[in-house]
């Protein structure tokens, strides 16, 4: 993906993900990628990249990770470059094990903080 795709997509995933019902949260990758109409082939990597730069916009603003509401499908947490991005921004602890836990803080605050700014 082009830095010019991740900076026009990124804005139109905080839009949506601020505007889902919290009945609908988590959401999926896939799930996000047909909502934003977005048409293969690459269609998770470039919704993984522009989650990127909102996790890095997010983390320079000291705001919960509005990416944290999003998951793999095969289960109930992120793909690993989530986390993995998480601790190059010294959001996460650099230990795998404890990495769960910090996921599920970081998805509660960020649907707090959804409920404060969507609408």
């Amino acid at each position: 993906m082009s830095l010019t795709e991740e900076t026009e997509l990124a804005p139109r995933l905080r839009e949506l993900l601020e505007g889902l019902p919290e009945d609908r949260l988590p959401i999926t990758y896939q799930q996000l990628a047909e909502a934003l109409g977005l048409a293969p082939p690459g269609t998770i990597r470039r919704v993984a990249g522009a989650l990127e730069t909102l996790m890095e916009e997010d983390a320079a603003a000291g705001r919960p990770m509005i990416a944290a509401l999003v998951v793999s499908r095969r289960g109930d947490l992120p793909r690993q470059g989530f986390f993995d991005r998480a601790v190059v921004l010294g959001r996460f602890p650099v230990e795998p094990q404890r990495h769960a836990e910090a996921y599920r803080v970081e998805y509660r605050e960020a649907v707090a903080l959804r409920g404060t700014t969507a609408g």
